[in-house]
């Protein structure tokens, strides 16, 4: 004979809460993993055999306005430092701008945070043409005001975001390289695209004296750099940047034409 149990109305309402909340959470369109209003997403197969050294796995946050409206929204790339390289994803979340974003539902912008594999020497693992193939997979696939593409990062990124601007200027609207550096050469391809660096004085793992002489070669080239330099401030001059909100107030003021 078979055995009828019927279950507290209590208990009915606790497993169909549960089953709508695991529903929400499944995987859609490449994620991986949900934390906050960060998910991880996965490039298509097609897109990620191009590139040379990024995993194909990223963080991607989407403000709680991107649900509510049919609005395109601005977007910020952002380059973790060296540490953070490999195909631990989860790193990229250790320090720089993820963390900031965990508890945000206001942010301005969508933000994706891409991770470097460890082909090549440090200063060199970002690749802008891995940026690019990124850049283009996600204007394809989400509502994002392609006038105004951000991109910074910290140390190795801030390596990184001097190169793909170097490469790729007319991409972007605005650059943030943090604790970073480059060649100097690059000042004239960089052209007039808006700059703003952030170095500390006192930094001994990328001297000051790397963010200077770029933000030099590219005002010496009739562009339109600046750089804020922090007293007594080491390697992390990061975290005061990104907990700044004049930063992105002003990167919210530049638009590519």
């Amino acid at each position: 004979m078979a055995v009828v149990t019927t279950l507290p109305l209590f208990r009915i309402f606790r497993i169909i809460v549960l089953a709508l909340l695991s529903a929400d959470c499944v995987a859609q369109d490449g994620d991986v993993a949900e934390t906050s209003r960060q998910t991880v997403k996965a490039l298509p197969a097609a897109v990620a055999a191009k590139t040379d050294n990024l995993n194909d796995k990223f963080w991607l946050y989407f403000p709680e306005r991107y649900a509510e409206s049919k609005e395109k929204l601005p977007l910020i790339i952002y380059l973790h430092g060296s540490s953070r390289r490999g195909r631990e994803v989860e790193q990229v979340k250790a320090n720089g701008l993820p963390p900031v974003l965990d508890d945000k539902d206001d942010f301005d912008f969508i933000v994706a945070s891409p991770q470097a594999l460890a082909k090549y020497p440090w200063q060199q693992c970002w690749r802008p043409h891995d940026l690019i193939l990124l850049l283009d997979h996600l204007l394809e696939n989400y509502r994002i005001d392609p006038t105004r593409v951000y991109l910074t990062g910290l140390s190795m990124g801030g390596y990184g975001t001097w190169a793909c601007i170097a490469e790729h200027s007319d991409r972007f609207a605005a650059a943030v390289p943090i604790c970073g550096g480059g060649d100097p050469k690059w000042g004239k391809q960089i052209g007039d695209l808006p700059v703003w660096a952030f170095h500390g004085e006192a930094d001994n793992i990328v001297p000051v004296r790397r963010s200077i002489e770029m933000v030099d070669a590219v005002n010496a080239a009739g562009g339109k750099a600046r750089l804020t330099k922090y007293p007594d401030v080491g390697h992390d001059s990061f975290t005061q940047t990104y907990a700044n909100p004049e930063v992105f107030q002003w990167m919210l003021k530049q638009v590519r034409e």
